[in-house]
């Protein structure tokens, strides 16, 4: 009675069960012979072994409690610490270590879940802006109509495996200084499946699906861009076995525009107008994706600046609204002039005092010395 079960499992004397169990497991798991083979570690082993043997029965437990023997009984504490008789938990070691008892898995099904696959939709971005409906051809595994997934021929069905009597996995008992260990691995013969197909179905070869060509009709929503992905639940492959389907998903590839540059719901163009429209303002037909729309502009509109057109960009995805369309002005400037141009230009010059203009830097412009200057100073 010198043992303090308590202390060797570090628990409280008002431990739970699952708290006590907890407690030996991660134990066992640290002072396993097979992790530490040093003999002090095989004696502290033993020790949590006996440990648990007394706190995991509400009997023994009770004795201790009240400064009993709990190992009163015929066999005493050799039975159940050194000679590992029935009341070892072999059942918590292996719980320990593998997660859960010996022979506890049982078969593998031979239904599994089948792969998702992908396929890239190109749409034009109308399509993308406002949505559309497709109709997609597709490569996948469908489930087999001839054996309906189980993989046996008509007529037949899956035989009983003879090695694991269709438990699907065989046990091996080994011998070591803790007494016999078994173990259990799944069943070469049938691979764990705990049954065998002697007859194989000639359509799918055993697999229970088959490959084909379907159509699908797919809504592609409005406000989808480059690179979104709908995904489509249950239209992938069929697994095998039966098992159920993956799922669809389409990647969107925007094909890009001769005239509108999409950055998120808004759209972007630019439009060029003579300085003379610029300087005197003017009215300018432009398309847009509802059509062609006129925008004024304003007399003394400058090169840069952008005249918006709200509510004529893409539908907001799973949102009301639509982002906007922004027209960025380009002002051009003539090269070439003939003689009465130029006149009348020099003249126009001269009202505004602009025969010899001062140059203006604008905060931020550095002419080429400053920029010089600030290289070889490092900013």
């Amino acid at each position: 009675m010198a043992r303090d079960y308590y202390g060797i499992l570090g628990v409280r004397r008002d431990a739970g069960q699952d708290e006590i169990k907890k407690a030996y497991r991660r134990l066992a798991r640290e002072l396993h012979p097979d992790v530490n083979p040093d003999p002090e570690t095989q004696e502290r082993f033993k020790e949590i072994n006996q440990a648990y043997e007394v706190l995991s029965d509400p009997g023994k437990r009770q004795m201790f409690d009240l400064g009993a023997d709990p190992f009163g009984s015929p066999g005493g504490a050799g039975a159940g610490a050194a000679g590992f008789g029935a009341g070892f938990p072999f059942s918590d070691i292996m719980d320990a270590f593998f997660g859960g008892g010996a022979g506890a898995r049982g078969p593998r099904s031979r239904a599994r879940r089948g792969r998702n696959a992908t396929i890239r939709v190109e749409l034009d971005l109308a399509e993308s802006g406002f949505g559309t409906t497709r109709e997609l051809v597709v490569d996948t595994a469908v489930l087999c109509e001839v054996c309906h997934g189980s993989g046996a021929a008509a007529g037949t069905h899956p035989d009983t495996c003879d090695m694991c009597h269709g438990r699907g996995e065989v046990s091996q008992v080994t011998r070591s200084f803790l007494g016999q260990v078994m173990t259990a691995r799944p069943c070469p013969q049938c691979g764990g499946f705990g049954s065998i197909i002697q007859h194989p179905c000639q359509e799918c070869s055993g697999d229970g699906r088959v490959r084909t060509r379907r159509t699908i009709k797919v809504r592609i929503p409005a406000g989808v861009e480059d690179g979104t992905h709908i995904q489509l639940a249950g239209e992938g492959e069929v697994g095998p076995g039966g098992g159920p389907a993956g799922d669809l998903f389409l990647e969107i590839v925007e094909r890009p525009h001769e005239i509108f540059e999409r950055r998120g719901d808004d759209l972007h163009c630019t439009v060029q107008i003579p300085m003379t429209a610029a300087a005197l303002g003017t009215i300018l037909t432009v398309e847009t994706l509802d059509g062609a729309e006129e925008i004024d502009v304003r007399p003394g509109t400058q090169a840069g600046q952008v005249i918006p057109l709200y509510a004529r960009g893409v539908q907001r995805l799973n949102e009301t609204g639509r982002g906007d369309l922004l027209i960025h002005v380009n002002v051009e400037t003539p090269n070439r002039l003939d003689a009465a141009q130029e006149e009348l230009l020099k003249e126009l010059a001269k009202l505004r005092g602009e025969e010899r203009p001062p140059g203006k830097f604008s905060p931020g412009q550095q002419g080429f010395f400053s920029r010089l200057r600030d290289a070889f100073n490092g900013r």
